[in-house]
């Protein structure tokens, strides 16, 4: 995984449970703008997430953050 991608994914989940809990829930999708600006990291993180880890669309945040921490 890229190091921009890792930040971004830990900065997000960091955020979200900051905001909601640690029983938030996130999708891949919750690391980008609602805009195609970044497919490359995108594919990445889909690729990640659904053939690497097979995880379903909604995953707790905590969860996320402590598998991309691993890396």
């Amino acid at each position: 995984m890229s190091p921009i991608l890792k930040a971004k994914i830990l900065e997000v989940c960091d955020k979200k449970i900051k905001e909601k809990g640690e029983a938030v829930g996130v999708s891949f999708y919750a690391f980008f703008e609602n805009k195609n600006t970044q497919p490359e990291l995108l594919m990445e993180v889909a690729t990640w997430w659904i053939q690497e880890h097979t995880l379903d669309h909604f995953e707790k945040a905590p969860k996320i953050k402590k598998m991309v921490e691993l890396l």
